[in-house]
C-alpha cells in the first residue's frame, strides 16, 4: 500500500513532480509493482490527480473516503474489509525502492514463530554529521535484538561520549504490519509523544506494540525538497 497525499508542506504536490517522463508516485508504483513480492501494490490517495493518473498508468489505486493525519490511518482505512495477514507502506516519495530491502521486512515475520513482532521496518545508518543533525532525519535506537526503543528527530543517543561504538541509524519509512496492529493504530488516540516529534512510529511504541528493525545498506533518495526531486533526476540517468 503506497499513502499518496497531494498536499506536503516542505515541497507541495511532490508526488506529481517530473521524474524523467513520469511522475514521482508512478515511478513508486512501479518499483513496488517490479519487486514481485506482492499479491497487490495499491496506491491509496486523499487527491483526483493522483487517482486519475495511477488509473491512466494501468495501476490499482482507491480513494480515500475521510481525511487523515498520516499514512497509517490512511492504510488502515484501505484495508479494513480486505483478507490480509500482512500489510507494507511503502512512502510515496521513494521511488528507489528496493526488492532486498522490502524482502528483508518481509522475511522477519517467516521467522516470527513466537508472533511477537508487530511491526518491521527499516533502518541505515548514517555517518554525515548534517544528516545527523537535521530534523527531516528521524533517527532511530534499538535494543540487542534490533527492536526499536524510541525514533526521534533529535541525534539520539546523544554523543557525550563518542567511540567505535557510537552509530547512527536514519529511519527509513517502510513499515510491515501484521493487520491486527494496523487496525489498532486506527482507533488508538495520539499521545504526547507522538504529538511533540511528528513520529507516527511513535505511537505504536507508547501503546506497547514491538518493531523489529531490519538494517540495509541502501539508502535511497527521499523526496522531500526541490533539492532532493533534483538529485532523484541525477541518480535516475
Amino acid at each position: 500500500m503506497i499513502p499518496a497525499r497531494y498536499a506536503a508542506s516542505r515541497f507541495p504536490a511532490k508526488l506529481m513532480q517530473d521524474l524523467s517522463g513520469k511522475p514521482v508516485i508512478v515511478r513508486t508504483y512501479q518499483a513496488a509493482v517490479n519487486t514481485g513480492l506482492f499479491d497487490a501494490v495499491y496506491v491509496v490517495t486523499d487527491s483526483d490527480i493522483i487517482y486519475q493518473t495511477i488509473l491512466a498508468e494501468g495501476g490499482n489505486v482507491l480513494m480515500s473516503q475521510k481525511e487523515h493525519e498520516c499514512g497509517s490511518d490512511r492504510i488502515a482505512e484501505a484495508v479494513t474489509d480486505m483478507d490480509v495477514d500482512i500489510i507494507v507502506n511503502v512512502q510515496g516519495d521513494e521511488p528507489f525502492t528496493d526488492r532486498e530491502s522490502l524482502h528483508g521486512v518481509l522475511e522477519v515475520f517467516k521467522q516470527d514463530f513466537e508472533k511477537e513482532i508487530d511491526l518491521a521496518s527499516l533502518m541505515v545508518r548514517i555517518t554525515d554529521e548534517d544528516e545527523i543533525k537535521n530534523p527531516n532525519t528521524v533517527k532511530v535506537i534499538v535494543d540487542n535484538r534490533n527492536f526499536a526503543l524510541y525514533f526521534s528527530r533529535s541525534p539520539i543517543p546523544y554523543p557525550r561520549a563518542t567511540g567505535d561504538y557510537t552509530r547512527y541509524y536514519k529511519h527509513k519509512g517502510i513499515y510491515a504490519f501484521r493487520k491486527s496492529a494496523l487496525m489498532d493504530f486506527q482507533r488508538l488516540p495520539m499521545l504526547p509523544l507522538e504529538a511533540t516529534e511528528k513520529i507516527e512510529a511513535i505511537r505504536y511504541l507508547e501503546y506497547g506494540k514491538k518493531i523489529k528493525m531490519v538494517e540495509t545498506t541502501v539508502t535511497g533518495i527521499e523526496i522531500d525538497t526541490p533539492e532532493d526531486l533534483e538529485r532523484a533526476k541525477a541518480a535516475w540517468k
